[in-house]
């Protein structure tokens, strides 16, 4: 899992923070799987001496699955991997601002002023 976790910190921005909305990067060991979800809400667990929290997902699956999961700060915020059902995992918040997209140099730019195709669904 750490090796797959420091492939992912070279390709994806990651945040150093998570609040309610971010989308986070889900990696699971076991089947070897990556998902997106987004945070929903976060709550304390006060049962619990130490700092645990209930994280409510939205996985971004098809079709669409909620889950509740308690985790500790540094372990929903990628600071370090953790293990669920015995299967290792690994969560962090993705920063979409800092994503860059790969243009190739002779792409066409602002000065291409030629329709871009439009997507749309077939009937």
């Amino acid at each position: 899992m750490e090796n797959l976790v420091e492939e992912l910190r070279k390709v994806v921005s990651f945040k150093n923070s998570t609040e309610i909305g971010d989308i986070v990067l889900i990696a699971i060991d076991t089947p070897r799987s990556l998902l997106y979800a987004r945070v929903k809400d976060f709550e304390r667990d006060d049962s619990r001496r130490d700092e645990w929290w209930h994280i409510s997902l939205q996985l971004l699956t098809v079709p669409p699955q909620e889950v509740k999961w308690t985790l500790r700060l540094a372990q929903f915020t990628g600071q370090e991997t953790f293990t669920m059902g015995g299967d290792q995992r690994f969560i962090q918040a993705v920063d979409l601002n800092g994503i860059q997209p790969d243009v190739p140099d002779d792409a066409p730019g602002d000065k291409d002023k030629q329709a871009k195709p439009k997507l749309q669904l077939l009937k």
